[in-house]
This record gives structure tokens, C-alpha cells and sequence, in this order.
């Protein structure tokens, strides 16, 4: 293929922050609405401000500790010298993707508000504009770190190997494979922190404030309110920048690595670049698909936002067929146009997770339907219930992935052509998956814009017609999001796979003569399996357990605001807001320490004592239970907290009745589950590959078996 064709790929990046940057224009130019309005905006813009600043500060120390311990190891040749910087900007571009989005999404929450008075599907427009802000942002960031380095790798650092375009992409590729350990790094801080500050924050504003007190939710007179819509920004929306950043990257850098082992070189390292790029315009085609009517039917907005998503993965389907032919050089070789195969098994395999979680998740089916009756005998059967709903959601996404891994390497020539082509085509299918993000991020960003707004509206004391807008757009933002997460676990496990070969592709290149054991029963493969499969509970449960802790801390402060600030029930005295977030702040920074470094650490610490073997059934082990808990905990919070939706649009006595404190109970528990520990583990899975891979050599010299 023609080489010039890479330009293209930084080209697909600056359209995408172009794109950024007039839809985030474009949402500016709303108005934000009274001054009230205005002023509750502000303080949720500061609180999240005030968080981002001093959780860059801590994970900024990390940075720097470890940019020194690669610097060290680069010294003494376990690495190469760009490995050390690579990882300062993949978690600098990782970071800057979920900072701009939260900058967008507090300041489009009043704006999204203000527009909601004036009818649904301007409220609509304005939200999803700002979440298109974060879509195309991730994207665009993402191609441009990636673009920058591999032109500086193969015109600067990798120059003399131009002679030699195999040996120059082999190079080029296990350079950059471990870049994206600094994404994966700072999407589980950003992640993890975020997501203890918003639970914790949602959790204790749910249980003193609509439980005990039986206010409604986001009513002013709750000491948490501020908190609650804060964390909404620093973890549904930083976070989830980081989070899907990582996800983008670490998909292409993957299958570029694997083009090398199946001998696609330069075209085969072009193919997920090139489709990347090209999904950036097909997702920017899919936006202006995206309209509603006057109808809060959540069928009727489903398919608003489904429309564009579905037209994005359409002009996908089309362009990939000539990328490959030509990449591919199918001319001459018909049997790699199978690859086409791959991407189509992707697509298909996302459009089809992201139905499947709507449906246990969406209250518009019957499973959430069902979960919202068992609130009748109380908060106890809504537990059991969403629980049983979030495992039985687990059969399907499984078997679609199963399904898809299959089909992309029979497709790619895995049993007529070879082992590495085959992988090279599942690699390609998580791509595929992930090909049209800028759109699919889009409708999962806005929902927390919906939130926010919802949460002024009532404590601006807007008209309820202006609420139940927001409602509706706040409830569909649940299931996209939860249709987000299915995305992102889903490319995650095929990403994880695509890592694990291309670690044992890194121990081949750095000891050719290593004897690799992957047999079930080689003690080191089976006690890391078990170690593996332990990672994601051991890692949830640490999650967990921050939330509770943070969240014991704010129902203390908000039961003694309530007791001890006179008038505050009354609504003649206004609630100390700023202490919530100063908690909420200080629990995250806090807790979110030790379940980040379980996955930096664990692969070290099991490498060195059980070798590369040991490691290998790690990965497995991790990836396989990792896997099933995300879509678990994602699907059974995402279903709790639309069961609440579900009651406080009237049914089984809506809001107040005591089917409605059972969801909220129910709710509360789902918190934790959808949005810190489930979305978690699919960055968890992959950053347990990235460090075995950054520290394969060291492994492979050091290990005691």
C-alpha cells in the first residue's frame, strides 16, 4: 500500500476536535437561564473543578514515580528509551480527554435546563451536543497521540530501518503497544476516584434525603445536592472520558501489534487506523440524525438517539470493504478480504450488546418492568431481584462475544491461513466495535448533562412540565449509558485477548528460546488462572467498601446538617454544600489508591514469583470472570436504577409509597455496582495485560519459576 495514506489518520483527528470545538460553540450559545440557575451551575462547575484539580495533583505524583521507574529500566535495557514519555502523554491525553468533557458538561447542565422549558427536543439537542463534545474529544485525542508517535517513531527514531519496512513496523509496534499503560493508568484512577466521589455523594443524598426525610430528590434543602451533581461530572463524564480513551486506544495499539505477528506489516498496522478515522466522520454524519418529538415516550427517544448510531455503523459497513481490499493488497492475496468479515462481526456484535442491555435495563422492557413490581413486598425482594437480573444478563453479551471472537478468526483465515491472521481479525473486530465511539460516547455523555439539569430544574423551581422533560431525558440517559458500558466491556474483553497474544508475542521477541507452558495443568498457568479469576472480586470489593465508607460519612454529615441547622426543613435556611463535596473530595482522593494499584502491582508481583507462564493464566483468568462481572454489575445497577424511574412516573404508587423507598434502597446499592466498580473492571482487565507487557522483561530475568 501506499505509506502516504497514514496522513489521513492525524487529518481524521484534527476533523474530530474541529468538530469538538464548534459543537462546544454551539452549546456555549444557549442561554443559561436565570440567575438562580446560573448560580447553582457555578457551584456545580467549582466542586468539580476544586476535585479535578486535586486529583491531578495525587495521580500526577504517581506519574512522576513511575516515568522514574521507566526511566530506570529503559537505562538498563529492559526498555526502550521512548517507553518513559509515551507513558506521561498517553495518561496526559487520557486525562485532558475527561477534563474537557467535564468542562463542557457543567456548563451545558443549566443551558440543557433553560432549554428543556422551551421543549423536549431542544433540551435533547443541547445535551447531546455537549456529549458530542466528549465523543469526538476522546477520539480526536486519541488519533493524535497515536499519530504523533508513529510518525516521530518512523521518520525520527526508526529512520535507519526504513530500508526494511517489516523490521521497521515490528519496531514501530512494540514501541508503541506500550503507550497505552499510561491511558489505562490514569482511566483507573480518574474512574475509580470519580466513581467513589458520585456514589458516595448520590448514595447519602438518597438514603437521609428521600428515605428518611421523604424530600424529593435534588430538592435545595438536602446538604448533598450539590455533591450529587458534582460527582455526576467527575465520574460519569471525566471519568468515563479516561475510561473510553483507554478503550479506543488500547484496541487500535493492540491490533497494530498484532498485524506484525500475522505479516500484514505497514498495511495491516494502517487497517484500524485508517477505519478509526473514517468512523470519526461517520459518527459526525450520525449526529445530525439525532431529533426527537414532543413525546417523552422512552421508545420514541431510544429511537432519536439509536438513529444516529445505527447510520454511523452503516457508513462503516461501506468504507471498510475498499480500506482493506486495499491495505490488505487483496488483489493479490482474495483470502484476506475475510478481514472485512471480522469488522462486520464487530459492528454487529456491539449493535447487538448494546440492544440487550437496553432490554434488562430499560424500563420500557419487561425484566426492569418486572424488577420495578418486586418493590411491592419491599427493598429486600428489589435486591435479590435486580441481582438474579444482572446475572441472567450475562448469557447473552457472552455468547455474542463467543460468537464474534469465532467468526472474526474463521473469517480472517485463523484455521486455513494461519493462528496469527485469525487473531489479527478479532483484534480487528474490537476496532470494528469501536469504530463509530465518537457518536456511541455522544449518547452516553449527555445523560449525566440530563441529570444535572433535572437536578436545577427543581432547585430552581422550574415548571414541572420542565422536570418530567428532563426525567425523560435523564431516564434515557441511564440506559445509553448502560448501552455505553456494554460497548466498552464488550471491546474490552476482545481488547484483553488481543493483549494476552500480544504479551506472548513480547516474551518470543525478547527470550526466542523462553519455553512457553500454557498447558491447564503447568502449576504456574493454573495457580495464575485462580489468581486471575480472584482479581476482579478482590478489586470490586475494595471498590465497594470505598463507596461505603465514603458514603457512611456523608449520611452523618447531612443527618447532622438536618438536626442541627435551624430552618433548613423549613426552607428558610440555606444547607452547607460545600462541606458534602469537601468529604466526597477527600473520601475519593483517599480510596481510590489501593484498588489502582491492585492492577499495576499484581502483574509484577505474580510475574516474579510464578514467571511468564504464571502471568499468561493471570490474563486469563482476569479476563474471563472480569468480563462477566462488568456486564453483571453494569446491567443489575443500570436495571435498579430505572425500576426507580420506573415508580416515580406513577407506577405502584410513585413517588413516596414505600415501593418507591424499596427502589430507592435498591437504587443506592446499584450506585456502586453500574458506576465504580462494574464500568471499572473492563480498565482493570486491560491494564493487568499493559503492565505485563511494559514489564515482560524484567519478568522473564528475574522470575523465580
Amino acid at each position: 500500500m501506499d505509506e502516504r495514506f497514514f496522513i489521513l489518520v492525524p487529518i481524521g483527528s484534527i476533523i474530530a476536535l474541529c468538530f469538538a470545538f464548534f459543537q462546544a460553540k454551539k452549546v456555549l450559545g444557549f442561554s443559561e437561564g436565570s440567575e438562580l440557575m446560573q448560580k447553582i451551575s457555578r457551584s456545580v462547575r467549582q466542586g468539580a473543578n476544586a476535585y479535578l484539580k486535586r486529583q491531578y495533583a495525587g495521580v500526577g505524583l504517581f506519574f512522576a514515580f513511575m516515568f522514574v521507574v521507566l526511566g530506570v529500566m529503559a537505562f538498563t535495557g529492559f526498555l526502550t528509551p521512548f517507553v518513559p514519555f509515551a507513558f506521561i502523554t498517553g495518561g496526559f491525553f487520557s486525562g485532558l480527554s475527561g477534563f474537557i468533557g467535564m468542562k463542557i458538561a457543567t456548563s451545558a447542565n443549566a443551558r440543557t435546563a433553560q432549554a428543556s422549558s422551551e421543549s423536549l427536543n431542544r433540551g435533547l439537542r443541547v445535551a447531546f451536543s455537549s456529549g458530542t463534545v466528549m465523543g469526538f474529544t476522546v477520539v480526536g485525542l486519541g488519533l493524535l497521540d497515536l499519530s504523533i508517535w508513529f510518525f516521530l517513531l518512523k521518520y525520527v527514531f526508526y529512520a535507519d530501518l526504513a530500508v526494511d519496512s517489516a523490521a521497521q513496523i515490528r519496531a514501530i509496534s512494540a514501541a508503541m503497544l506500550t503507550f497505552g499503560m499510561g491511558a489505562s493508568s490514569m482511566a483507573l484512577f480518574a474512574r475509580v476516584g470519580g466513581g467513589i466521589f458520585t456514589k458516595a455523594a448520590d448514595v447519602g443524598a438518597d438514603l437521609v434525603g428521600k428515605v428518611e426525610a421523604g424530600i424529593p430528590e435534588d430538592d435545595p434543602r438536602n446538604p448533598a445536592v450539590i455533591a450529587d451533581n458534582v460527582g455526576d461530572n467527575v465520574g460519569d463524564v471525566a471519568g468515563m472520558g479516561a475510561d473510553l480513551y483507554e478503550s479506543y486506544v488500547g484496541s487500535i495499539v493492540a491490533t497494530v501489534a498484532l498485524a506484525v505477528s500475522a505479516g500484514y506489516n505497514f498495511g495491516g498496522a494502517a487497517v484500524p487506523m485508517l477505519i478509526a478515522s473514517i468512523g470519526i466522520i461517520a459518527s459526525i454524519v450520525g449526529t445530525f440524525f439525532v431529533r426527537c418529538k414532543e413525546n417523552t415516550n422512552q421508545k420514541v427517544l431510544l429511537s432519536a438517539l439509536r438513529k444516529g448510531t445505527y447510520v454511523s455503523s452503516a457508513i462503516i459497513v461501506i468504507a471498510a470493504y475498499p480500506i482493506i481490499y486495499y491495505c490488505l493488497d487483496c488483489a493479490n492475496n482474495p483470502a484476506r478480504i475475510g478481514v472485512y468479515g471480522a469488522i462486520l462481526s464487530g459492528l454487529i456484535a456491539g449493535v447487538l450488546i448494546g440492544f440487550f442491555t437496553e432490554y434488562f435495563t430499560s424500563q420500557t422492557y419487561k425484566p426492569t418492568q418486572d424488577l420495578a413490581a418486586s418493590s411491592l413486598t419491599g427493598s429486600a425482594t428489589v435486591i435479590i431481584g435486580g441481582i438474579s437480573l444482572g446475572m441472567m444478563s450475562t448469557l447473552l453479551p457472552t455468547l455474542i462475544v463467543g460468537i464474534s471472537v469465532m467468526v472474526s478468526f474463521i473469517c480472517s483465515g485463523g484455521f486455513s491461513v494461519g493462528y496469527e491472521q485469525g487473531l489479527y481479525g478479532v483484534g480487528i473486530s474490537a476496532v470494528g466495535m469501536l469504530s463509530t465511539l465518537g457518536i456511541t460516547l455522544a449518547t452516553d455523555a449527555y445523560g449525566p448533562v440530563a441529570d444535572n439539569a433535572g437536578g436545577i430544574a427543581e432547585m430552581a423551581h422550574l415548571p414541572a412540565e420542565v422536570r418530567e422533560r428532563t426525567d425523560a431525558l435523564d431516564s434515557l440517559g441511564n440506559t445509553t449509558a448502560a448501552t455505553g458500558k456494554g460497548f466498552a466491556i464488550g471491546s474490552a474483553a476482545l481488547t484483553a485477548l488481543a493483549l494476552i497474544v500480544a504479551y506472548l508475542d513480547e516474551v518470543k521477541i525478547k527470550a526466542p528460546d523462553f519455553n512457553l507452558d500454557l498447558s491447564i495443568t503447568n502449576p504456574p498457568v493454573l495457580i495464575g488462572l485462580f489468581v486471575g479469576a480472584m482479581l476482579p472480586f478482590l478489586f470490586s470489593s475494595m471498590t465497594m467498601k470505598a463507596v461505603g465508607r465514603a458514603a457512611q460519612n456523608i449520611v452523618v454529615e447531612v443527618r447532622r446538617q438536618f438536626k442541627e441547622i435551624k430552618g433548613l426543613m423549613e426552607g428558610t435556611a440555606e444547607a452547607d454544600y460545600a462541606t458534602c463535596v469537601d468529604i466526597c473530595t477527600r473520601g475519593a482522593q483517599k480510596e481510590m489508591i489501593a484498588p489502582a494499584l491492585t492492577g499495576i502491582i499484581s502483574p509484577i508481583a505474580v510475574g516474579l514469583i510464578l514467571g511468564v507462564n504464571g502471568v499468561a493464566g493471570m490474563l486469563a483468568g482476569a479476563t474471563a470472570t472480569g468480563f462477566v462481572l462488568a456486564v453483571m454489575m453494569a446491567n443489575s445497577g443500570g436495571a435498579w436504577d430505572n425500576a426507580k424511574k420506573y415508580v416515580e412516573e406513577g407506577n405502584y404508587g410513585g413517588k413516596g409509597s414505600e415501593p418507591h423507598k424499596a427502589t430507592v434502597v435498591g437504587d443506592t446499592v446499584g450506585d456502586p455496582f453500574k458506576d465504580t466498580s462494574g464500568p471499572s473492571i473492563n480498565i482493570l482487565i486491560k491494564l493487568l495485560s499493559m503492565v505485563s507487557i511494559v514489564f515482560a522483561g524484567l519478568v522473564i530475568k528475574f522470575a523465580l519459576f
